[in-house]
């Protein structure tokens, strides 16, 4: 079993659900959806190229899946979640965009945003002493000899090369998409998500998914709102 905190919209919000159909997987009710015919790609060809983030459901990786650390629990995992989101404030992403990060697809803030970042880095941190240490042959997988020594440094002492200051907010929608198909791509996804980007997104809960037998689909095994009102600004 893995775990994993997410941030995900609600089920009912119009960005949730239209990515569930465009991943072809609600990772709240497990409930699948065919890929469909565009003009720009045949729907057994958008089945591939989103096979990989299907598995995962729509949502922006916070604590990246992993293993519980000998004698922890399911339980100690919902506790955690608990204490952050009572201690945590919401932050507000401002719009969205449709954009390429390496070979994949995914949609991300317009512009830096240290709130998230910040709040990132706190999950991670947290969380950490549930982490099972990785085995080696989940660090080769990692390919670290194609990372960064910062990289391989978060690798080794977190479980994860890109968080802290190699941490980006994206919500993934493609796996690897070959260079000759991204314009394709692009076009297909600006047409699906742009009328939907004006809508307020706010990272308001946090979401402890839930890989019951790796490698499999991850499942919303709870969805946590944040308590903490944001305080307000003063002047001087």
């Amino acid at each position: 079993m893995r775990v994993a905190v997410f941030f995900t919209p609600p089920p009912e919000h119009p960005l949730t659900r239209e990515a569930a159909h465009w991943l072809g997987r609600d990772a709240f009710s497990g409930d699948e959806f065919p890929s469909q015919d565009t003009k720009e790609m045949a729907a057994a060809e958008i089945a591939s190229l989103t096979a990989e983030p299907r598995r995962y459901g729509f949502h922006a990786t916070l604590k990246p899946p992993f293993r519980l650390a000998e004698g922890c629990r399911l339980a100690d995992a919902d506790e955690t979640l608990h204490a952050v989101v009572d201690s945590s404030a919401p932050v507000g992403l401002g719009r969205l965009a449709v954009n390429e990060l390496g070979p994949f697809f995914a949609l991300t803030p317009v512009g830096q945003n240290r709130e998230v970042d910040g709040l990132a880095a706190e999950i991670v941190r947290r969380f950490d002493r549930l982490r099972a240490p990785l085995t080696a042959d989940e660090i080769a997988r990692r390919r670290p000899e194609r990372l960064s020594a910062r990289q391989r440094d978060n690798l080794r002492n977190w479980g994860y090369p890109f968080v802290f200051d190699d941490f980006r907010f994206h919500m993934t929608l493609t796996g690897p998409v070959p260079k000759a198909r991204r314009a394709a791509m692009r076009r297909i996804l600006e047409s699906r998500f742009t009328p939907l980007l004006d809508l307020p997104i706010v990272v308001d809960a946090l979401a402890l998914f839930v890989e019951p037998a790796p490698p499999g689909d991850f499942i919303v095994r709870r969805r946590a709102a944040m308590r903490r009102s944001r305080e307000p600004m003063t002047t001087t």
